[in-house]
This record gives C-alpha cells, structure tokens and sequence, in this order.
C-alpha cells in the first residue's frame, strides 16, 4: 500500500488522453505497487475518502504512470482539475469482470468466430465493451448496445471506434 498527495491534472488537446484528467503516480511509488511492471494494472484504494477498485495505472513512459479521474470520480470528490487529493493505493489483484451472460450467448453463437475476437482483446478492453453494455438502463438499449458490440467484433473495432462509428452515423442522420 502506498499513500501521497497529488494534484489532479489534464490533458491538452494533443495525442490519444486528449481531455482526460489524471493523477501522476511517478515511477518510484507505482514500483513499490507492482515492482519491474511497465504495463497496465489494476489498483484498488481511495481518492480523498472516495473508494475506488478496479482502476488502470496507465504507464506514460519512464516507469511513470497516471491514474485516470474521470467526470464521475470528480464530482463525487466534489474536486477538479488542480484540486490535490490523498491517495492511498494497492494493487488490485481481485478485480474481475464477468462477461454478461446475454453478451457471450449472442458473441459465441455466432459461427464467425465473434466470442473468439472478443477474448482476444485485452482484459480492460473487454471491459469497456461490458461497462457500456451493462449500464444500459432499458431493454431497448440494451439491444442497442448489443448490436453495436456484434458489429464491433465483425468490423474488428475496438470500443473507441464503435462509439466513434455510431456518432458519426448519428450525424449523417440529423
């Protein structure tokens, strides 16, 4: 477990973080997380007195690392971007997503190799794909969803693509 203080902070306009805001975790304290790791993982803790699991440690080069804050952190820390918060983090060794039930019956009975595709990805890749999928709040956006991660798997997208697709079709139509 380790604990420090750091300045939540953002992006500019350039490259793939692009608006993101963050906490920096230098390369001295994520070591002491997961020694000799240059890639992603996953980090349990909190922010202040928010509770959080299940959240990346991106590396940025350098044996550095962020922890991305996003919107729903901020507001519930009630904190933006140069607002400094207590951290106190641990790998998280626990974090597990479950492939919605509905999600792998449609994805594995197709014969075009979709659940396969699926599994390939990364793990926190599937699980944007799952996140988007279980948060859908009506049965007619769940079936939304579902087609758009179906034709995401065909197409060979990831989610940033799917959403991008789907925006883009939005505006042909309005």
């Amino acid at each position: 477990m380790i604990a420090f203080e750091a300045e939540i902070e953002k992006y500019g306009a350039h490259g793939e973080k692009s608006g993101w805001s963050y906490v920096a975790v230098p390369s001295v304290l994520a070591g002491q997380l997961k020694p000799g790791c240059a890639k992603s993982f996953r980090v349990r803790g909190t922010l202040d007195a928010l509770a959080i699991a299940g959240v990346a440690l991106i590396p940025i080069g350098d044996g550095d690392f962020i922890l991305p804050v996003n919107a729903a952190m901020r507001r519930k820390l009630k904190k933006a971007e140069g607002s400094r918060v207590a951290l106190s983090l641990e790998e998280d060794t626990e974090f597990k997503i479950e492939v919605p039930g509905e999600l792998e019956a449609v994805l594995d009975a197709d014969e075009g190799g979709l659940w396969e595709r699926f599994m390939e990805l990364a793990p926190s890749h599937r699980g944007y794909f799952i996140k988007y999928f279980n948060e859908a709040k009506t049965d007619a956006t769940r079936t939304k969803r579902l087609l758009m991660i179906v034709e995401a798997m065909e197409l060979g997208l990831d989610f940033g693509a799917m959403i991008r697709l789907s925006k883009s079709r939005k505006e042909k139509l309005n």
